[in-house]
């Protein structure tokens, strides 16, 4: 069993990224990992091999790349989606979805931050 890792999109506040592992979990921001301004192809590549399931607001383009990954039979280390939100309440669902879900769980799951 695999703890969950997050890759927090740059429509994520970074904030949530530095709460994430004040709280115990791993955690980076795309300003933290020097991604700035990448597709969001690319973003959910670096987040797979990484190992990090990716958290964005961009909710409707990466349902669709969840979608063409189980169409074309690509792996993905989990997509988290959800409409913009708080930093307070962004924080306490994904520390929700961490305590239930590990990383051998998350793959190749789309999570709406919503159901947390």
């Amino acid at each position: 069993m695999s703890q969950l890792r997050f890759f927090l999109d740059e429509d994520v506040y970074a904030a949530v990224a530095v709460a994430l592992r004040r709280a115990g979990v791993d955690a980076v921001s795309t300003p933290e990992a020097g991604r700035l301004g990448e597709s969001d192809e690319s973003q959910l590549s670096w987040a797979t091999a990484a190992g990090r399931a990716i958290v964005t607001f961009n909710v409707a383009h990466f349902a669709r790349l969840h979608a063409e990954c189980l169409q074309q039979g690509r792996d993905h280390a989990g997509i988290v989606v959800s409409a913009q939100r708080p930093v307070g309440e962004t924080l306490r669902r994904l520390l929700a979805l961490a305590n239930a879900i590990d990383g051998d769980r998350m793959k190749n799951r789309l999570e709406f931050l919503s159901d947390w």
